[in-house]
């Protein structure tokens, strides 16, 4: 899948300036729009209005459109949500393995998100703005872009703190991406899995 869609992006360079903001934004949009499905949920929470921490780590595997990389990486994050469904994630993501030529890039993301509950599964939606840290070819330079990102994805509830983070898919735009001395939108997107615990 992730072969495909480097196949479709082209290489590095031949994105439209625009066409990936747009891209996120429709993401971002369909996922929020979600939120008027929720009317499926079972037994509503009776201590609606708490606050919920949990916290989690992911192993991931990504697409990045620059060089067509395939890179393998691990992930942090804390989630902060309300029982009324709505909360916030944020994200320390390291793409540190199976480097080619030295590059490797990190992600450091927060926003909102939204989950649903079913039974003992709770898919959720998400949207965050972050800085993504990118190492280039060789060790020849370094840069700091601004990372929009939308996703979502499905945890199962195992036990009283206890989640499986099934899946969790995420679309990444570097709006300001430089190939060189020229700015060239980039895009990167991956699938993980892992575990959250829920803390208090």
């Amino acid at each position: 899948m992730l072969h495909d869609f480097g196949k479709r992006w082209g290489n590095k360079g031949t994105l439209r300036p625009g066409a990936g903001v747009a891209l996120a934004a429709a993401a971002l949009a369909v996922c929020l729009a979600l939120t008027g499905t929720a009317h499926g949920q079972v037994v509503p929470d009776a201590r609606a209005g708490g606050l919920v921490i949990s916290a989690g780590g992911t192993g991931s595997g990504f697409y990045l459109q620059y060089g067509e990389r395939k890179m393998l990486g691990i992930s942090g994050f804390v989630d902060a949500d309300t029982r009324r469904r709505i909360g916030v994630e944020a994200e320390g993501r390291w793409l540190e393995f199976n480097q080619t030529a030295n590059v490797h890039a990190e992600t450091y993301s927060i926003g909102p998100r939204y989950h649903m509950n079913f039974r003992k599964f709770q898919p959720y939606a998400k949207g965050m703005i972050g800085i993504g840290n990118m190492n280039f070819t060789y060790n020849l330079g370094t840069g700091s872009y601004l990372v929009v990102t939308a996703g979502g994805g499905v945890d199962y509830h195992l036990s009283h703190r206890i989640y499986i983070r099934a899946t969790d898919f995420e679309y990444q735009f570097w709006p300001q991406f430089s190939y060189g001395a020229t700015t060239s939108p980039m895009a990167s997107v991956g699938i993980s899995a892992g575990i959250r615990v829920r803390v208090f």
